[in-house]
């Protein structure tokens, strides 16, 4: 039998961000998977470098609306690494609180798109709704419901007032009922264990292999977390637990995700409760020369940021790695011997983020590179020229 080449993006209904994928199959069955990224670049790392460290935070925060904690969080912690210095506790607590008040919001995000996926919308519906109260609790900690612009190099850029406290400790507990249920709908229902049991299988062995990160090594019997690998926050202040499966499946990453969020319940509550006094704001004043690293567990996994200051206050050079670039290969694991008609379910079992993902390179047939830094930004601001003539 011929086989059929069926090309998934770099537009496509059920990807929210543009990347392309080119599926080979034979029948049914996927033979091969070709994956290319770079399909969303935007220079954030070339305008960090315009940037004071402090004014870039705002712009690192933009690299993704659900990754709007992780970026700055772990950039923070690149330039503290220069210097080196500690931040203030009560700046460590409130640091905690919203990186995992974003770990909620974002696994319901992916839980809701997942059950569209698989045209479970009860699914989608209960979780998007809860992601709401969510969100509102960012609101009430932060003032935003999302980019919340708390963080900044040496602390936090606003307190947690006392008032505040009780109200979203309430608020915390009232959702615990809902995710109980959802965790209900996720181990009981037929449907879904049909849909998810046993499709886009990642072994221990590839997980390893392939340096998968976050949810997707876990859900493979992998105990990997940057929060108890490498403590930072208030994380090794505070009871919790990492949650690890061993199937690695679509199902065991669902599973693992649900679990995760009564863990940031926990470790948010616990914190509130145990907010230290003191500054939230180390005030620093300036980078000396030097290099620093930061990483963090985001809810995709590992985020990795380098700087290097060279004393005048702005990065020389700023490197960002999203948790997205190390999993996305796995997919060439997990989705050749499926079906067509998991694929998509499969790519989405890993949460990809494609606005952390971007890269960009310009070569020849033969691998040789074309264009250096200065040359692509050259020839985007002759195309903007252009595009400005014509209109």
């Amino acid at each position: 039998m011929a086989k059929t080449i069926v090309p998934i993006g770099p537009y496509h209904p059920l990807q929210e961000e543009p990347e392309f994928f080119t599926l080979t199959l034979d029948g049914e069955k996927v033979v091969d998977i070709d994956v290319q990224v770079g399909y969303n670049h935007r220079g954030i790392e070339k305008l960090s470098e315009m940037k004071t460290f402090e004014q870039g935070t705002f712009v690192i925060e933009r690299i993704c609306g659900i990754c709007s904690t992780s970026h700055p969080f772990a950039h923070t912690r690149a330039v503290e690494d220069v210097i080196p210095m500690e931040v203030p506790e009560r700046a460590k607590y409130i640091r905690t609180i919203i990186a995992e008040g974003e770990r909620l919001h974002s696994h319901l995000l992916w839980l809701g798109l997942a059950g569209h996926f698989l045209g479970y919308n009860t699914v989608y519906m209960w979780a998007w709704k809860l992601r709401e109260e969510i969100l509102d609790i960012m609101e009430i900690l932060s003032g935003n419901r999302n980019n919340y612009a708390m963080f900044k190099p040496g602390g936090v850029r606003r307190d947690i007032k006392a008032e505040d406290i009780p109200g979203v400790i309430k608020k915390l507990d009232s959702i615990v009922p809902t995710l109980e249920m959802l965790k209900k709908a996720v181990i009981d229902d037929p449907v879904l264990h049909a849909r998810t049991k046993g499709i886009g299988v990642l072994t221990k062995e590839d997980s390893i292999s392939y340096s998968a990160l976050g949810p997707t090594a876990r859900a493979s019997g992998v105990a990997r977390d940057v929060r108890k690998d490498s403590p930072y926050g208030a994380y090794d202040r505070v009871d919790w637990k990492m949650i690890v499966t061993e199937n690695g499946d679509v199902f065991d990453k669902v599973v693992l995700r649900v679990l995760e969020m009564f863990e940031s319940c926990k470790i948010m509550k616990t914190c509130l409760l145990e907010l230290p006094a003191g500054e939230i704001d180390a005030k620093i004043k300036n980078i000396p020369p030097g290099e620093g690293i930061g990483h963090i567990e985001a809810p995709r996994g590992e985020t990795f940021h380098y700087v290097k200051s060279d004393g005048t206050n702005h990065p020389v050079r700023h490197k960002v790695r999203a948790p997205t670039f190390m999993n996305l290969p796995t997919y060439k694991s997990t989705v050749v011997g499926e079906m067509l008609a998991d694929a998509t379910i499969i790519l989405a079992a890993i949460d990809p983020c494609y606005c952390c993902t971007e890269r960009m390179a310009v070569r020849d047939t033969e691998g040789r590179k074309l264009y250096n830094g200065e040359d692509l930004i050259r020839l985007s601001q002759k195309r903007t020229e252009e595009i400005r003539k014509k209109s």
